[in-house]
This record gives structure tokens, C-alpha cells and sequence, in this order.
């Protein structure tokens, strides 16, 4: 389990506001840049100024992101949290839009937030005496959201750019995915660019900071736009896989008529004894056997009572059907707390069984992955999947955007 180390500082309609360690860093640099810019101030009021304008600067990209935020509130999607952090602010949206159009919506927010801002301060310096410091100073932070508009109107994921493109793309296509896949490839390219752009900056001009920043969008930008396409590649795995490409026979069916006292002989002092077992009679399924039940009954009563009397029935026990696919899977294991299900065949017949480790082997699988027998194996047992792996998000993403 990961741990968030940013820091909570409040919340606005609702949406927490976090802050990354790493945001100082650039609250420092920005104070720096507009308190050497405003030196004609005077010593105090440039530095005072200075950190009056970086703050408003974050406060403006705290708007840009509460517009997205709530937007995306309006179509009923879940806005976890806004985190100010080193790169600017980011709105952790729970799900996809149900449409390419309230996408568009969503993605556009932001910037015509910032451009709105931009408009109004515009307007207020205008009205102000041409020597007035704080003239320049709205003047300023109105420039800054223009830029910040136009900045994320470049079309390339994770940028705001790049989500107007996928809703374009999805538009024109029908398919979320080849759109995030477009829109992942540009930002990608973009990144690449802005890192050759650093690296130039820096030979032709010697201004290693400013190229050095140029350099670091950059690369911000290719490992964003790598984990959209990543992740986007699971969710296609997700929903192209069924129950029946992943369930596993790993169960053992058992006679429902045998005694409490065969059955534990026979089975549960074996030094391997499998997980789950199903009961039969007369060429039918009675049910799952649990063998937590056994505890339920008088030890003095195995004797006489069968399997029967611990079955719990087909119909009342967690179950799939061996064409759902894995993102409903995963969703039902999480949203119930199961530690498996059963995957029953069209005849309602017990074709197999599905846990987090089967789930985990499937897709290590189709997508190339390594991951050893041991790991497997601590899955299943712990229940829980690799830290770091966020299925149950992915997956609840995935089935939502259906």
C-alpha cells in the first residue's frame, strides 16, 4: 500500500487540496523571479510582492484545476483531490466521461478558467494609474494566466491539450482508446521536443536554468503520457479478457452424500489440501463446501452428517459467468471482499475459479510481464495485489466508462 506524503491543507466545495513537499521548491523560485523583477519597489515591498505573486500564482492554477473539478462534479464523476505540486496542479478525476462531448467539457474547463482570469485582471489593471505598482502587478498575474491558458491548450497528454485531442479523436473514431493512444503518442513527441529544446536553450544561450526547466516539462510530459497509454492499454486487457481465459481448476469435487468425518479424513489432513471444494451427487453440483463450516458442527456429529449439511448452494455463493470479463471481476473481489469467486458454465455447471493471483498471472501474461511463482503465490494468499498496482482503481475506471 502506497503511501501519500503530500500534505492535506483544506478542501474547496468539498474536493481535498493537497500540497507536494516538492511545491516549495517552486513557491521558492517563484518568489526569487518576482521579487528580483520587482527590485524598483524597493527591497521590501519587491520581496513582499514576491511572495504575494507566488502565491496568487498557485491560487490561479488552483482555480484552473477546480475548474476542470467541477465540471466533471456536474456529470456525476467523483473529484478525490487537487494537489498542488513541482509542475503546477492536478485534479484527481475518479473516471473517464461517458461521452467524447462532456470530455471536451471537462478538458476545456481549465483554460477557459484561466483565460476568464485573465480577461477580469486584464480589465482591473486598465483602470488603475499607469505608475501604480499594483498595476503591474495585476498586469502581471493576468499575463501569467494567459500563458498558463495557452501553455495547456498544447495538444498532447497529460496536458489539457491533449484531453481536448482525445475528445476529438473519440469523437471521430467512436474509440476511447485509440484516442488516448493518439493523444499519449503526440504528448510523447512533444516531450521529446521540449528536452531537445532544454538541451538547445542551454548550448546556444548558456541559460542552464531556463533550459534545465524546458528539459524537466519535458520529461514530466513523456512519463505522464507513457502511464495514460499504459494504463489504457490495461483497460483494453481488462475488458478483452474473460473469466474463462483466467479461472484456474484449482478445486476438488467431493461426494455431498460422504459423512463429515470421511470427508475431513480424506481431504483436510492431506499435506496439501486445495483452497475450495464443490459437492456432487446423482451427476449434480450441490454447492461450495466452506471449510470453515465444519466448526459449526459437533465434532460428536460427523459421524452421522454428510456433506450436505454445510453446501452452500450455487446460487447463493459470489459467481461469474465465464463471459464476464476481468475488470467486472476484480470489481466484485474488491467492492464484497471476496478472497475468489466461481466462474459457472452457460448449464450452471462449476467451470472453474478466479482470485487475485489467477487475475494477476492472466495479465502478466498478455501484456509481457514477468512476475515469479512466489509472488503469485503471496497473492493469493495475502489477497492483495503488488504494491504500486492499482487494479481496483483501473478496473472501477474501466466499467464506469462503458
Amino acid at each position: 500500500m502506497q503511501t501519500n506524503t503530500n500534505w492535506r491543507i483544506g478542501s474547496l466545495f468539498g474536493i481535498p487540496l493537497f500540497l507536494d513537499p516538492l511545491w516549495f521548491v517552486i513557491l521558492g523560485l517563484a518568489t526569487l523571479n518576482f521579487g528580483v523583477a520587482y527590485q524598483e519597489l524597493g527591497t521590501v515591498w519587491a520581496w513582499s510582492a514576491g511572495v504575494a505573486m507566488a502565491l496568487l500564482l498557485f491560487a490561479s492554477v488552483l482555480l484552473h484545476e477546480l475548474g476542470h473539478s467541477l465540471v466533471a462534479r456536474s456529470q456525476g464523476i467523483k473529484v478525490n483531490s487537487i494537489t498542488l505540486f513541482l509542475f503546477g496542479g492536478i485534479a484527481a478525476i475518479e473516471e473517464e466521461s461517458k461521452t467524447p462531448g462532456k470530455a471536451f467539457q471537462v478538458a476545456i474547463a481549465g483554460p477557459a478558467v484561466s483565460i476568464a482570469l485573465f480577461l477580469l485582471l486584464r480589465l482591473g489593471a486598465d483602470v488603475l494609474p499607469d505608475t501604480s505598482s499594483l498595476r503591474i502587478m495585476i498586469g502581471d498575474l493576468a499575463r501569467i494566466n494567459l500563458v498558463l491558458a495557452l501553455f495547456n491548450l498544447i495538444p498532447g497528454l497529460p496536458l489539457d491539450g491533449g484531453q481536448v485531442l482525445k475528445a476529438a479523436v473519440w469523437k471521430a473514431t467512436g474509440d476511447r482508446f485509440q484516442a488516448v493512444h493518439w493523444a499519449a503518442k503526440t504528448g510523447q513527441i512533444l516531450g521529446y521536443a521540449a528536452i531537445a529544446l532544454g538541451l538547445a536553450v542551454d548550448y546556444f544561450t548558456g541559460e542552464l536554468v531556463t533550459g534545465l526547466w524546458i528539459a524537466l516539462l519535458g520529461w514530466f510530459g513523456i512519463r505522464n503520457a507513457t502511464t495514460y497509454d499504459r494504463v489504457t492499454i490495461l483497460q483494453e486487457t481488462l475488458l478483452k479478457l474473460k473469466a474463462s481465459d483466467t479461472m484456474t481448476r484449482n478445486f476438488r469435487i467431493v461426494d455431498a452424500n460422504q459423512t463429515l468425518r470421511s470427508f475431513a479424513d480424506l481431504y483436510l489432513l492431506e499435506t496439501t489440501p486445495v483452497q475450495v471444494y464443490f459437492a456432487e451427487s446423482d451427476g449434480r453440483y450441490r454447492g461450495m463446501v466452506a471449510i470453515d463450516d465444519l466448526r459449526t458442527v459437533e465434532r460428536s456429529e460427523w459421524e452421522t452428517k454428510t456433506v450436505n449439511a454445510i453446501v452452500h448452494p450455487l446460487t447463493e455463493i459470489p459467481s461469474v459467468e465465464e463471459s464476464t470479463n476481468i475488470a467486472e471481476i476484480i470489481n466484485k473481489l474488491e467492492n464484497e471482499h471476496l478472497p475468489r469467486v466461481t466462474v459457472l458454465s452457460p448449464a450452471g455447471a462449476v467451470a472453474g475459479i478466479i482470485d487475485r493471483g489467477d487475475i494477476v498471472r492472466t495479465l502478466a501474461q498478455n501484456l509481457g510481464l514477468r512476475i515469479t511463482d512466489a509472488e503469485i503465490k503471496r497473492i493469493k494468499e495475502e489477497g492483495s495485489y503488488p504494491q504500486g498496482l492499482q487494479l481496483q482503481a483501473i478496473a472501477k475506471s474501466t466499467t464506469n466508462s462503458q
